[in-house]
């Protein structure tokens, strides 16, 4: 592991060289070129920083004391016109990081009396939450008493909170990041990013008995998104592609999972080197997707792809360095040789529940064939209101099956317009079952029997509406049988695809992409008689890029004209897909 943490600092040193000066004297961040700076930019700084000190044990970078400028971006985050959570648990881990008490610390040593009495009030302040920001809490909590700023420790009353609420909003003990925003059910990437965090929070605590006895209630809830991790990661190299704020972080927070649980022994032996091979592949996919080799920077928005506007590139670059350093120190404890082997694939699909109870089902649903190389991941969740189509139930593989990153369309899915509400099949199931079909098909189905609205706004006594979707080597079939309780007019129906690339020049090789035959589109049954409507080309538009690359192409099924829908009559749309499956070679 010693040359993959060596690769891995000076991926760091070349990030922090040029971000570093972006600190101002006040230690606000100046933003780069065409975006703003965000007040918990300092925070997020602040840690990397302190990532780094923890890496090497050095206090110096080039010409810049290390110190001073952690100091600095601390005394910002303090003083920033609204207390953000996320930048306090930063800024907070950043100070912890060069010392667990303020006696050795030199970054404490460097603040001012009001920033220290700023920084007391901040820590102890604390709104309950329920969703990621939670471990922020802790992280607050561990540094107050590390720090000797209280003699209370409330880090294990808010660990065993976090695990006891995991439990409470999910039948099989996945986080639920919103659990009353929308339909709930938000089963994103935040939950592996909790776990991250925290853990990461709990090697920095004084009391390393308290770390102990906590260890195994957390490492509960890890090993569930590690068993994930071979079945979503592609053969590329691409991680979690499905939820709020993937991309880039989609692949962080899964490299980070895997070395932790690596150094905590929470991999069986026999199994380390399948999940070496995920590590290898995770990182090559970070590294040739992400990063400008020539001037080492993380580069998430382009003329080619975007991200989501909360994460500016200052603040990816510097989670991304810390990151880097946090792999490097990780790679380091575990030692030995990255000796990979790939576990054995096989086509078939698998239904991964995150939340079964009386009102809902929810979960993911993940197809791979391994004569084409087609693998999707299908997630039934809530969104979080999110107003994009990132967490919506269809078929996710970039480079196949793409979407924008902050924009709404009913990607593969039917929309209909009854008045001012506007239905979905999405966020949420009832008798979801899975299982073998005919030719050694693989079919995935759910009931929703109440429709409904794209915000999460369920309405009963409207309608429902059965899914089924079922795949067959790389044939993918859909269908959408509606039924209304009531007659109805149906204003508008809309069903949107969508075609895109990776990245012309970013990208891992062998990574997938559409051949010249497309989606290989077939509408086979259509009761709303819609109409394909004229190709809208979006190649130069911004709000058509993805995570990954751009999108060039909007195909839409429209019934712009009404339709009287009549109860004990169904309304069926069938559509099949055998998508031209290509690798780029480089």
């Amino acid at each position: 592991m010693q040359n993959f943490a060596d690769q891995c600092l000076d991926m760091a040193r070349a990030i922090l060289s040029q971000n570093l000066s972006a600190i101002q004297p006040d230690g606000s961040i100046h933003p780069v070129a065409g975006e703003e700076s965000r007040p918990d930019e300092p925070g997020h700084a602040a840690l990397a920083i302190g990532e780094f000190h923890r890496a090497t044990s050095e206090s110096s970078f080039e010409d810049l004391d290390l110190v001073d400028l952690a100091a600095r971006c601390i005394t910002a985050q303090m003083f920033t016109a609204e207390e953000l959570e996320n930048g306090l648990g930063y800024g907070a881990l950043g100070l912890l990081s060069f010392g667990p008490a303020k006696e050795r610390n030199p970054v404490w040593e460097r603040l001012l009396d009001p920033t220290r009495e700023r920084m007391d009030r901040s820590l102890l302040a604390r709104t309950d939450y329920d969703n990621h920001f939670q471990a922020y809490n802790i992280a607050k909590a561990v540094t107050r008493f590390s720090m000797g700023l209280s003699k209370k420790d409330e880090t294990g009353k808010l660990i065993d909170r976090f695990i006891e609420r995991v439990q409470s909003s999910s039948s099989a003990g996945y986080i639920d990041d919103a659990p009353k925003n929308g339909v709930g059910g938000v089963f994103d990437v935040y939950g592996a990013m909790s776990l991250v965090f925290i853990r990461q929070t709990l090697q920095l605590h004084a009391n390393i008995h308290l770390r102990d006895r906590k260890l195994p209630s957390l490492r509960t809830v890890a090993e569930k998104y590690l068993r994930l991790l071979p079945d979503i990661v592609r053969t590329d190299g691409q991680g979690w592609v499905f939820g709020s704020s993937i991309g880039v972080y989609g692949q962080m927070h899964c490299i980070s999972l895997i070395l932790q649980a690596m150094r905590d022994g929470w991999i069986a032996q026999e199994k380390i080197p399948h999940y070496t091979e995920l590590l290898r592949r995770l990182f090559q996919y970070f590294f040739l997707t992400y990063l400008d080799q020539e001037q080492g920077f993380l580069v998430v928005r382009d003329d080619e792809r975007d991200t989501r506007p909360e994460h500016t590139t200052r603040m990816v670059n510097f989670d991304g360095a810390r990151y880097l350093c946090q792999w490097a120190r990780l790679a380091r404890a575990i030692g030995g040789k990255m000796e990979a082997a790939t576990a054995p694939r096989r086509t078939g699909g698998r239904w991964v529940i995150f939340d079964k109870g009386s009102k809902k089902e929810q979960g993911l649903y993940i197809y791979q064939d391994t004569e084409s190389g087609l693998q999707v991941q299908l997630p039934l969740i809530g969104g979080n209101k999110s107003g994009n189509s990132d967490y919506l139930p269809f078929p996710h593989n970039p480079g196949i099956f793409d979407w924008p990153a902050n924009t709404y369309l009913p990607v593969m899915l039917p929309e209909l317009t009854f008045g001012d509400k506007t239905v979905i099949p999405a966020y949420y199931g009832k008798r979801c079952v899975t299982g073998l079909g005919l030719r050694r098909s693989f079919y995935f189905r759910y009931e929703q029997p109440e429709l409904i609205t794209k915000d999460e706004e369920i309405l009963p006594g409207l309608g429902s509406v059965k899914v089924s979707w079922s795949f067959s080597g790389k044939k993918i079939t859909s269908e959408f049988v509606f039924t209304v309780k009531r007659q109805i007019q149906c204003d508008r129906f809309r069903y949107n695809l969508v075609i895109g690339s990776p990245h012309s020049d970013k990208h891992a090789p062998m990574t997938f992409t559409l051949g010249e035959e497309g989606l290989g589109c077939n509408v086979v049954k259509d009761d709303f008689q819609a109409v394909w409507q004229e190709t809208e080309v979006v190649t130069n538009e911004h709000a058509y890029r993805t995570y990954w690359g751009n999108l060039h192409y909007i195909q839409s099924l429209v019934r712009d004209h009404p339709l009287i829908m009549r109860p004990g009559q169904q309304y069926r749309l069938t559509i099949s897909f055998e998508p031209d499956v290509q690798m780029l070679d480089g």
